[in-house]
């Protein structure tokens, strides 16, 4: 007995050795590559190591993110799905530069006093808490002052004095375990607020300026701003502002500089550990802020503009998508991890997925031209599926297999016949006697054709028409803008962040609250700050044509109504214009009475328990100087505004007697306060953003019965043989979409796609409806393996043998 339970004790352990050995065994077939060393580079610091490390222990190599944002692509290029996060990222850095510059220097508007105009400190600690609490992908947001160049508002017989130090920063918490959270739920939206500039005098190591701060390579990119020669290097940007009593006023400010000059307004750090604040991989996009200094000198000739301040956005580096894809015009470079993808070069070739982050296996494997799928696989291979696999599978399995018989592209072709004409028409009865104009968006069956040629027909100098366009016309239908939610949701959260932010001062920052020593509250929101947020829309992001922040009647201080409009007429542009709704005082003018804000007035009138809580864990400095930090008095405190999900999308319209004459969409979210007794939460008013319909991609391609989108089911692919798959940047004209071969079909032409592309089949068509010549008709896929099948002369002679008998046998 003993002998046997020792031989079942061996025999079990033999088993999990073996069982180990085959699990690890997996990927030893697998060469280390550049990911590995990321990897392993990765996995080495931690929070608690992080500060005993090398300096270059803390960085990842510059191009371990490839595909950046590029400002002077945007307008261009369309941006990859895995980059509209960095994108955001990129516009809302500028969007606060540029608040923060105009907010700096909007003080030359107002008359001199011994004051200042400057946001007091808890404006500073709100904004970068709604930059973070309003984008779930941004994970960190800070304002860095260079030494003493930092003026306040918050502390008594402090005019023309600067801080030492004054750095806001807020990061999100993990609040999985957090007290204040009783069902233990992790939310992320808890954050930690403080002030970085606070800290001991001779503590270097705390100082953000100091070369002993390892991780401030962000400072270093624009800071400190050591002007030679000329003071007037700041680029300039121009707005004209309306008032409310139809006083202009123009004024010109200084800023970051612009999409043209070198190296533009944004400059990426390097993956870095965030080493003794939130201890995670970050990247940061870092944006300087302008301002005249120094100030209140009375010689105006040494007052210049320069470089005062750094915003830094930052995004967990894990979060961020990377391409191992070989080298290729997607993927120019720099790319650390370029080439390090499975896919088998011989027979198929490597297309990038978004989603993945920074992990193996965001691709798939498509065939190659002149190769296609075995019958028995459906879609191109996925990445992590074959990063899994054993050594086994991978060489016996995943690939493609070759077209054995491949047709040369006709160059010349011909008029359809009338009955395959006629068969195509009757697919698509909205061809025959199709409705033009306004009409063409109300039949049962749309075509696409009209209804894009009538929306494109409608422009400034035609619009105001009646004999062409009735009112209504220019306002269309919802689903018309199908998408608009994905694909301006970067926009939308320009608006959600502001009308996070008011929500969150209207609800912390009480005005007469006292303090104990010189600290002051902060005062109300003043019209000068309400316009450059609302500005700062408008500039940080180039979709956006419009923005306007819509006060209720009453809510705003000393104002019966206030409502900034900020717009552009063009693009890549430096001048901008600022109107005050109020003004418009007609019945049918006022902004109170838009759609929209009537719509999310009555929506939000009495019940408020739908909207997301975000708690703040302040922590401010002690005193004027900064010499350590003290929690705020109310310490942690918490605020409700709105997220993404409680605005509103309008129907596209286009607004003849307004101020940007384009087909827009709107996107509208409401902002909170507290009532005059604080008791209660209550509506104070709006932010709406607007963007231009036509920058939407269209999708022509089938879906389900209950998405309201206009143009779906529009595809010309051959349904036999084929399906749809959007393509986005082709914008709204048809055609974005290509025609892929369903399973068990194969691409029969010899070129360099493996599909028949949606604006070659949309152009093909459009002949056949005319009766031009065409080729229609061969846009469909083979039967696969078909071309491979080979008829000996026995064969044929026996078929014929058998055929006689048969014959002889009946008679």
């Amino acid at each position: 007995m003993f002998l046997k339970s020792v031989f079942n004790k061996s025999l079990l352990l033999f088993g999990l050795y073996l069982i180990t050995m085959s699990v690890y065994a997996q990927f030893e077939w697998q060469a280390r590559d550049a990911f590995d060393e990321i990897k392993i580079k990765y996995d080495k610091v931690n929070g608690d190591n992080c500060p005993i490390q090398h300096v270059s222990d803390l960085y990842l190599p510059e191009d371990t993110i490839s595909h950046k944002p590029d400002i002077k692509e945007i307008n261009i290029n369309p941006i990859f799905p895995n980059r509209t996060a960095l994108l955001h990222m990129h516009n809302m850095a500028m969007s606060r530069s540029f608040f923060w510059s105009y907010i700096l220097q909007s003080r030359f508007i107002r008359p001199a006093i011994n004051d200042t105009y400057d946001p007091g400190m808890m404006y500073y600690f709100l904004s970068t808490v709604a930059d973070v609490s309003a984008n779930p992908s941004i994970n960190a947001s800070a304002v860095y002052f260079a030494p003493n160049s930092s003026y306040t508002s918050s502390y008594r017989g402090f005019f023309n004095k600067t801080f030492p130090r004054f750095g806001p920063r807020t990061f999100r918490l993990d609040d999985f375990n957090d007290p204040i959270h009783l069902q233990k739920i992790s939310t992320w939206n808890t954050f930690d607020v403080r002030d970085l500039g606070a800290h001991p005098p001779e503590s270097r190591s705390k100082d953000y300026t100091s070369e002993l701060y390892k991780i401030n390579e962000w400072y270093k990119t624009w800071l400190p701003d050591d002007v030679e020669g000329r003071h007037d290097t700041k680029t300039t940007y121009q707005v004209e502002i309306r008032y409310v009593n139809n006083t202009n006023e123009t004024y010109t400010f200084h800023g970051p500089p612009g999409a043209d000059e070198h190296p533009g307004p944004i400059k990426w750090t390097r993956p870095y550990f965030d080493c003794g604040r939130s201890n995670k991989w970050l990247i940061s996009a870092v944006v300087p802020i302008a301002d005249i200094y120094p100030r209140h000198t009375q010689f105006r000739h040494i007052e210049y503009p320069k470089y005062t301040a750094i915003a830094v956005l930052e995004m967990d580096f894990e979060r961020i998508d990377i391409n191992q894809c070989p080298k290729g015009e997607g993927n120019i470079g720099p790319n650390h991890f370029v080439d390090t993808a499975r896919c088998k070069k011989e027979t198929t070739e490597c297309e990038p997925l978004h989603g993945w982050g920074f992990r193996r296996g965001g691709y798939q494997c498509r065939c190659k031209p002149g190769f296609r799928l075995p019958n028995v696989v459906r879609r191109p291979y996925l990445g992590e599926i074959i990063e899994r696999a054993s050594a086994e599978q991978y060489y016996n399995d995943y690939d493609c297999l070759k077209i054995g018989w491949i047709q040369k592209v006709p160059i010349e072709w011909e008029r359809a016949s009338y009955y395959v004409r006629e068969k195509y028409l009757d697919l698509h009865p909205e061809y025959r006697n199709a409705s033009a104009g306004a009409s063409s968006l109300h039949t049962e069956f749309l075509n696409i054709d009209q209804a894009l040629k009538f929306i494109h027909g409608v422009n400034y100098r035609t619009c105001k028409k009646l004999a062409i366009f009735h009112p209504q016309d220019l306002v269309l239908r919802g689903d018309v803008s199908f998408g608009v939610e994905e694909q301006f949701e970067n926009e939308a959260k320009m608006a959600v962040r502001l009308a996070n932010f008011i929500s969150a001062f209207l609800q912390v920052s009480d005005p007469n609250e006292v303090y104990s020593g010189k600290r002051v509250a902060d005062k109300p929101l003043t019209e000068d700050q309400m316009i450059g947020e609302t500005l700062a829309i408008v500039l940080g992001d180039t979709k956006v044509w419009s923005a306007a922040t819509l006060w209720e009647r009453n809510k705003f201080t000393n104002r019966t109504y206030f409502a900034p409009y900020a717009y552009k007429t063009e693009l890549n542009t430096r001048k901008f214009k600022v109107e005050d709704l109020a003004r418009l005082n007609k019945t049918h003018e006022m902004y109170t009475e838009k759609k929209f804000f009537k719509f999310l007035k009555q929506r939000w009138s009495t019940n408020f328990d739908d909207l997301e809580k975000f708690y703040i864990k302040l922590q401010i400095r002690q005193n004027e100087t900064g010499e350590y930090l003290q929690r705020y008095e109310h310490y942690p405190t918490l605020y409700h505004a709105a997220n993404l999900k409680h605005g509103h999308w309008t129907q596209p319209q286009f607004d003849c007697d307004g101020y940007v004459k384009k087909w827009l969409v709107t996107y509208a979210v409401p902002f909170f306060g507290w009532d005059s007794l604080k008791v209660k939460l209550e509506f104070k008013g709006v932010v709406a953003v607007s963007m231009d319909m036509l920058q939407l991609d269209i999708n022509q391609c089938p879906d389900w019965y209950y998405e309201a989108n206009a143009f779906k089911n529009t595809d010309k692919c051959d349904q036999k043989t084929s399906y749809c798959v959007p393509i986005m940047g082709r914008g709204y004209e048809t055609g974005g979409y290509k025609c892929e071969c369903l399973q068990g079909y194969e691409y029969p032409f010899e070129d360099l796609i493996t599909y028949y592309d949606g604006q070659l089949v949309e152009a093909e068509f459009q002949n056949l409806v005319e009766d031009k010549k065409t080729r229609y008709d061969m846009f469909k896929c083979r039967l696969a393996g078909a071309s491979a099948l080979q008829v000996s002369s026995f064969l044929i002679l026996s078929l014929l043998g058998f055929l006689f008998m048969l014959k002889y046998k009946l008679r």
